[in-house]
């Protein structure tokens, strides 16, 4: 790994696997915090790539998350080595932790941290893995998951639990580096308000264009009904265990669950840290996008 590559090493995560991977001019790299946005972005750039709008995206095996521990690095490289045609991946670590490769296109995509965390919380208790009881404790009444997700840092163990740091983190190393021809950032919010226009925003990045008729049938195939009703095709390792249901992949895909449930106390604490660590204007843009934040 290169000196001016952060070391982001976690329970899940270790980026030091992209030291195996050969990037190549054409690859597409999505790049975001987790229950930010990721495998609606994958899906996005499935569709647009194939122009399929019944393309089995197979988003574990074809789209692979090159950070994640579970995969031995070496098959993965072999996989992606031998793929033919433009690749996409995905990554959960900040920019200033990956290889930027100045011909790829890095796809980067953020979240309102509270929409995050909330949607975060529910993602746990799919998932059957013990590692996220002591940040997610089913039984909270003093509020240590909140309390966590301020406090925990933006690196080592604390990252892969999604804390505020962490998302943090990405947002600035995204902005960095923003002002490069083949880094663009997109948020959440935006997506869901104007899903066609971020269809034809990715697909200038990309250089395709399709008839209005399939672009828009391409754009159906994404929404959010579509995807969690077809589950079985579009989450990450569908069928194969990793989820309680692959169904609740999908949970709500809304924004301000955490209103009516956060205390005063609680969303004061995050003001302060948010305050802190951003201006105004780029805390209006993690939250809301470009948006109206009303």
């Amino acid at each position: 790994m290169t000196p001016e590559r952060k070391l982001y090493l976690g329970a899940l995560t270790d980026n030091r696997r992209w030291d195996h991977v050969t990037i190549r001019a054409d690859d597409v790299i999505v790049v975001t915090p987790p229950k930010s946005g990721t495998t609606w972005m994958q899906v996005i750039v499935a569709l647009l790539l194939s122009g399929d709008p019944e393309v089995e995206p197979a988003l574990s095996q074809n789209m692979p998350w090159v950070d994640i521990r579970f995969r031995e690095i070496a098959d993965v490289a072999a996989h992606l080595e031998g793929m033919q045609g433009r690749r996409s991946v995905k990554s959960h670590t900040p920019m200033d932790g990956l290889p930027l490769e100045g011909r790829a296109q890095y796809i980067c995509v953020s979240r309102h941290p509270l929409d995050a965390h909330f949607s975060f919380r529910k993602h746990v208790r799919n998932v059957p893995m013990p590692f996220f009881n002591h940040w997610y404790p089913d039984d909270d009444p003093d509020g240590v998951t909140f309390r966590r997700f301020l406090d925990g840092g933006p690196e080592g163990f604390d990252m892969d639990a999604l804390t505020l740091a962490h998302i943090l983190r990405h947002y600035r190393a995204a902005l960095q580096v923003a002002d490069r021809p083949n880094v663009a950032m997109f948020h959440y919010a935006e997506m869901r308000r104007n899903l066609a226009g971020t269809f034809a925003r990715v697909a200038g990045l990309l250089g395709v264009s399709y008839p209005d008729d399939l672009m828009a049938q391409l754009v159906e195939a994404a929404t959010f009904d579509n995807m969690k009703q077809n589950a079985e095709r579009f989450v990450p390792a569908a069928q194969k265990g990793a989820f309680v249901s692959d169904a609740d992949f999908f949970h709500k895909g809304t924004n301000g669950q955490w209103d009516g449930v956060l205390s005063a106390a609680e969303l004061a604490g995050y003001d302060a840290v948010m305050d802190a660590a951003l201006s105004v204007e780029e805390r209006r843009w993690l939250e809301f996008g470009e948006g109206d934040a009303g």
